[in-house]
């Protein structure tokens, strides 16, 4: 942090002089062509590229200007205290800064995000001074986007439909949701404040407010801020900062905003103002999305549900409006039956669709195709690719039958008194060789985890029913019974091409990162015994 100080001296004037864009200095140089054709500015990229400085140490950069305030908190933890995980480190932040700026605006980003677009926080000023609307807003979300997706986005980790499509539409409906990072916080609305329409700002206070206190009063202060005791017998994490006892603090805590009667912006400019990193493993793709799915359910079944919070204090369709995440985990129980029961019936020879010369399979094939070819049309019109939309297929099938379907477990064991919330970070950083992999879009496994069992059990399943009915059906072909199968074959064929990948994993791949071998047993033996069981 020492070191981000003096460089920003340097820094900070060379971004405004040449209109450098992102301003973060890792991700400009490691993208940037040094411009030779420019002598001035040849000269300046290169000092501020190599530039170690270390002597000068006042608050000010090389063309006389005053830099922000920066401060490094490593807020204290002990055992015996909860530190309440990333809504914690916050809650501290919260209160820390409020004794060293007080600043009315507060940005929230990720650890593994950089700013991409040095106008975002003006842009999101816009939104809270405008003079008709701003002492309503409280919060604006800029859409989470990330860096390092593949062409074909192998783990569906770009969110397209959901920064695109979804969060838009909840903007339509009352505001979008606080997703985390990225998003600009009135700071009255984390303090617990409630909306109220003869609210007004005052920002002409702020312009030459200083501090006061000497830096040995501030220090001291903000320890007593930071202490993992402070908290105790208060409100903070209940009606104060953001929500404790929650896997997505964030989600909830912009609920509590919203139904205190304050209004939330999305904005999504076409340079994207922040940029993180995106998993590179299927592993951490789907560990994430368990937490996830897990955070998001608990909030349903609680006391906190929209349609119980948000009752007559935000509008119906923002309440249906959340039900798009907070009803993920319970999504994995359709989704197994899809994929466990035709193919088993078809195996067993019960046909559970009409058959292809009845009139009614027309509904059944209608929706079938309509939303296979408004998925397809939805990817390709947000910039996605053919092979982009089948990775979102078989990550849509992977996450519900895996993330979604352990969320669901997790929150019943919890409710049971089995198992205590726990906070899983997931990992970004990534080896050589597993960077390389995910460049070429080549699916990572590696590693043993009771969601590789799952994914491997239903893909072995789905390949040795469709096998056993193509031969039960070609066998009968003279009587015609192939009419009541197709849909079946069909859904099943389409089960079996979708898990391609973890075939190769299963059995050609020899590689590090193929399925390990005891993943091949015991997902082997299961889908046998299903297939036995069904069978006799």
């Amino acid at each position: 942090m020492l070191e981000a100080s003096r460089f920003s001296k340097i820094w900070l004037p060379f971004c405004k002089k040449f209109k450098v864009e992102p301003r973060s200095p890792e991700a400009y140089f490691r993208t940037a062509v040094e411009p030779l054709g420019e002598p001035v500015l040849a000269k300046e990229w290169s000092t501020v590229k190599i530039l170690i400085d270390g002597r000068d140490s006042e608050a000010m950069d090389i063309q006389g200007q005053p830099l922000p305030t920066l401060v490094y908190l490593a807020r204290e933890k002990r055992t015996q205290y909860h530190h309440h995980f990333k809504a914690g480190a916050m809650n501290a932040l919260i209160r820390v800064s409020s004794r060293i700026s007080n600043s009315p605006i507060i940005l929230n980003v990720d650890c593994d995000m950089y700013s991409n677009n040095s106008k975002s926080v003006r842009d999101a000023l816009c939104f809270f001074m405008d003079e008709e609307k701003e002492n309503e807003v409280g919060f604006v979300q800029f859409p989470q986007a990330f860096e390092n997706l593949t062409k074909n986005d192998v783990y569906s980790s770009s969110l397209n439909v959901a920064t695109k499509m979804e969060m838009p539409g909840f903007d339509g409906n009352g505001g979008p949701c606080y997703i985390g990072t990225g998003c600009f916080h009135r700071r009255e609305t984390l303090s617990g404040k409630k909306y109220n329409k003869n609210y007004k700002e005052d920002w002409k206070r702020w312009s030459n407010r200083s501090v006061k206190e000497s830096s040995r009063v501030l220090e001291d202060t903000s320890k007593v801020l930071a202490s993992c005791s402070y908290e105790e017998n208060t409100q903070w994490g209940k009606e104060i900062g953001l929500k404790y006892d929650s896997a997505v603090e964030d989600v909830l805590t912009g609920l509590a905003i919203q139904c205190r009667g304050w209004r939330s912006i999305y904005f999504n400019p076409e340079r994207k103002g922040f940029l993180g990193v995106a998993t590179t493993t299927l592993l951490q793709s789907l560990v994430q999305y368990r937490r996830w799915s897990n955070g998001d359910f608990q909030i349903f079944a609680s006391r906190h549900c929209p349609f119980v919070l948000g009752y007559k204090k935000i509008p119906l369709k923002l309440q249906l409006s959340y039900c798009i995440y907070l009803l993920w985990a319970p999504t994995s129980l359709t989704t197994l039956y899809y994929v466990i029961v035709p193919s088993l019936c078809l195996l067993r020879g019960i046909s559970l669709f009409p058959q292809i010369s009845d009139p009614r399979v027309l509904a059944f094939v209608f929706v079938i195709f309509l939303h296979r070819a408004y998925s397809l049309g939805e990817c390709i019109w947000l910039g996605g690719t053919f092979k982009g939309w089948w990775n979102d297929q078989r990550m849509w099938l992977y996450r519900r039958t895996t993330s979604y379907f352990f969320g669901l477990l997790d929150y019943i064991l919890k409710r049971l008194g089995f198992t205590k919330s726990a906070f899983v970070i997931t990992t970004k950083v990534a080896d050589d060789d597993v960077s390389q992999r995910y460049e070429q879009e080549v699916m990572e496994f590696g590693t043993s985890s009771p969601m590789f069992t799952i994914l491997a059990t239903l893909a072995l399943l789905n390949a040795f029913c469709f096998f056993g009915g193509l031969k039960r059906v070609i066998a009968d072909l003279e009587t015609m019974v192939w009419e009541q199968f197709v849909l079946q074959i069909l859904l099943c064929g389409l089960l079996v091409f979708i898990n391609l990948p973890v075939y190769q994993g299963l059995f050609f791949r020899k590689d590090v990162a193929s399925m390990p071998t005891s993943v091949s047993y015991q997902s082997t033996i299961f889908a046998l015994l299903a297939c036995v069981i069904a069978l006799y």
